[in-house]
């Protein structure tokens, strides 16, 4: 059976603390970058999807000039709202 040491106790909480800083470290290296790239990525989607649907309005738009086209494929039903209870009007009795 092994026991513990107190040198190794502390060549292990040493480990433990150069792990961390060295983390911290590398950490603000490259999370900056890693942040650049995905609001770069985020930027890039939100203007291929905003021309999409310029494209697809100036399509629906140059079909007819005196008819607009309003695309509903998104909406099938019309929201249902829930019914929770009846409604009771209570009067005051004197």
């Amino acid at each position: 059976m092994q026991t513990a040491s107190f040198t190794g106790f502390i060549k292990t909480l040493f480990y433990f603390v150069a792990f961390y800083y060295i983390f911290k470290f590398v950490a603000k290296l490259l999370l900056p970058l890693l942040v650049k790239k995905v609001v770069k990525k985020a930027g890039e989607n939100f203007q291929q999807q905003q021309q999409q649907q310029s494209q697809d309005t100036s399509w629906q738009k140059t079909q007819s000039n005196d008819e607009i086209i309003i695309n509903t494929s998104n909406s099938k039903k019309p929201r249902e709202t829930k019914k929770v209870g009846d409604y009771v009007d209570y009067e005051e009795i004197d």
